[in-house]
């Protein structure tokens, strides 16, 4: 089976780290997995283009100009006719509304992955409710959480349309080879981390606040947050405001994603909103124990003092208290850490997310496809 990928990228996040995930598990069986990403001129970003390249998978680039780009859709179906793609799977509205502009009316089954919800930011509410409509149109529609299975079939989605999928991971390149690897300096000081975009639902202005608290409490406490995004000159301000310079660090991207996780002595997500956090996912296969908020699938992953600890969104005392509650105890982390690695790999594999998906490709396949796949 040949499967096309679609997807309008800002950068190495959530979404693209699962479809590297399934294209390589995918590939390595009899199956060919190719990438279209959307080179946007307003704002072009090739960090997962390249990422694809680099790795061996089969990506093109589709220029796009505006906000419906007529060209951008006939090259759309062009690419899914040059790749022989038995499956066009799209990520996100843009790859959603371009795909089933281009390929209504055709043969090739449309699946989407809907990663989050994009009705909590004003900015893209109406592209959210353009592709809630296009995705009643869909053969198929995978959720990762069960957040987004409900609003999904509040829009419209049939349920017999919908999928609930939590995304997975290879984790042999997280495990770590040296602990605090990549330590360059404060080598007596314990390390937070936390991976993710510079957004508003990413909470990060709560863990900075948060870092006030710990910080008080263990003054060598140091905290680093990997990503970039659209609040990083706001969070900097702030960093700035509260006094901490010289404890909270803003990284920026990261190409090298095991040894960033391998310098972290624990792990934390504070967001506002989340579907099933790939971030989490790679820390945990890196044996991290996680401080993370109560919001969407988090709760699936976590189990609350087992693997990491939970706390409500928004609840600057409890996620300050849980930090320091681990960076004052090696050996809890330690028990954490362990039990979260085997927590990721006994439950959300890439090759268990990789056999769900393939149950849905073979469902949305005509049926003669199907047969002729099977002979």
């Amino acid at each position: 089976m040949r499967i096309l990928h679609l997807i309008s990228s800002g950068g190495m996040y959530g979404a693209e780290a699962v479809i590297l995930n399934l294209c390589h598990t995918l590939n390595e069986s009899s199956h060919v997995s190719a990438v279209g990403v959307f080179a946007n001129s307003t704002n072009l970003n090739l960090e997962f283009y390249e990422r694809a390249l680099g790795e061996g998978i089969e990506a093109r680039l589709i220029p796009c100009s505006g906000q419906i780009d007529r060209s951008a859709i006939t090259a759309v179906r062009e690419l899914a006719v040059s790749t022989g793609a038995d499956i066009v799977h799209a990520h996100g509205f843009k790859a959603d509304i371009y795909a089933w502009l281009a390929l209504r009316g055709k043969s090739i089954p449309l699946v989407s992955t809907c990663h989050t919800w994009y009705d909590h930011d004003p900015k893209v509410s109406f592209y959210g409710k353009l592709d809630r409509f296009v995705l009643r149109r869909y053969a198929a529609v995978v959720s990762v959480s069960n957040a987004v299975t409900e609003r999904l079939l509040q829009s419209g989605v049939r349920l017999e349309k919908l999928h609930m999928i939590g995304n997975g991971i290879d984790f042999r390149p997280f495990e770590r080879i040296s602990l605090r690897q990549g330590r360059a300096e404060d080598e007596g000081a314990l390390m937070t981390g936390a991976v993710a975009r510079l957004s508003p639902e990413k909470g990060i202005d709560l863990l900075i606040h948060a870092a006030k608290r710990v910080v008080r409490e263990i003054p060598t406490a140091k905290f680093t947050v990997v990503g970039e995004g659209p609040e990083r000159e706001r969070l900097e301000s702030l960093i700035e405001e509260l006094g901490l310079r010289d404890s909270v660090f803003l990284a920026g991207r990261r190409d090298d994603m095991p040894s960033v996780y391998a310098s972290f002595d624990l792990l934390v997500s504070s967001s506002r909103h989340e579907g099933l956090p790939m971030a989490i996912l790679e820390g945990m296969a890196s044996g991290l124990p996680c401080v993370a908020t109560a919001v969407g699938d988090v709760p699936k992953i976590i189990q609350d003092g087992e693997c990491g600890f939970l706390v409500p969104p928004e609840d600057i005392d409890s996620l300050a208290a849980r930090v320091i509650v681990l960076l004052q105890n090696p050996v809890l982390r330690r028990q954490l850490g362990e039990a979260a690695r085997q927590r990721v790999e006994q439950e959300f594999s890439a090759q268990r997310m990789a056999a769900k998906y393939m149950n849905v490709y073979r469902y949305v396949l005509p049926i003669e496809r199907r047969m002729s796949l099977v002979q």
